[in-house]
């Protein structure tokens, strides 16, 4: 039986576009967090900063005032608040009762940081643990491999028409985007071995004998090509 985030998991794979792909971040996965609040932002459509810019709000969006957004900024990594400061500093930084703890993971793109998931608890909850900054990293690389997919028109008309499962059209989306075995078994939650013998199907039942040429028949036709391709066997 799969969990409530191994489904959010699936909903992201299925995401036919970006709202679709932001719709999956619902009340579910707030409640799998505990969180009483939560959402998905993207970098190029951050309001603007003026005049009339609540102060709170200047904070929150400013790398010099906001540790937590600076650490996802230069890192490119999931953290919360207690990670980087000492346990109750991050309330003297923002004073809303109800982001008292918070969360945050990146949404990358081609290797540009693009944007991030957040979620936020009231300060008289638990702080988050290293078990909820596991599960958050997988949801964004989930949501970052199916955001780059979108973004690039991946050629999904000719994935969905192949003869592939819905398991091993994830695998090809990222065998796509250059990861190894390896990673792929720890997105999908897998062994390494699994996602070996899987290629091995794929192989036969594409007609083809490497990773690259895989990802050329599944995608080239877009023209749009990942820059990162493993052509070594599977």
């Amino acid at each position: 039986m799969k969990t409530p985030l191994q489904k959010s998991f699936q909903a992201i794979a299925e995401a036919h576009n970006e709202l679709e792909l932001k719709q999956t971040i619902v009340a579910e996965v707030g409640e799998y967090f505990a969180a009483n609040r939560w959402g998905v932002f993207f970098m190029d459509r951050l309001p603007a900063i003026d005049k009339k810019t609540p102060e709170i709000v200047k904070r929150a969006l400013s790398v010099e005032s906001n540790p937590v957004l600076r650490y996802v900024l230069q890192r490119h990594v999931a953290v919360h608040d207690e990670i980087i400061l000492p346990p109750g500093v991050w309330q003297t930084i923002c004073p809303r009762p109800d982001h008292g703890h918070v969360m945050a993971g990146p949404i990358i793109n081609n290797g540009q940081l693009v944007g991030g998931i957040g979620f936020t608890r009231h300060r008289k909850e638990p702080p988050f643990t290293a078990d909820n900054l596991a599960d958050l990293s997988a949801l964004c690389l989930h949501f970052s491999t199916r955001l780059v997919a979108l973004r690039s028109n991946l050629g999904f008309e000719e994935l969905n028409s192949s003869p592939l499962t819905p398991r091993e059209r994830q695998i090809a989306e990222l065998v796509a985007q250059g990861m190894t075995n390896l990673e792929i078994g720890k997105a999908l939650w897998i062994t390494e071995n699994t996602v070996k013998q899987s290629l091995k199907r794929m192989f036969r039942k594409l007609e083809v004998s490497s990773r690259a040429e895989m990802v050329t028949k599944l995608f080239a036709s877009k023209g749009s090509l990942p820059q990162k391709i493993t052509t070594s066997l599977p």
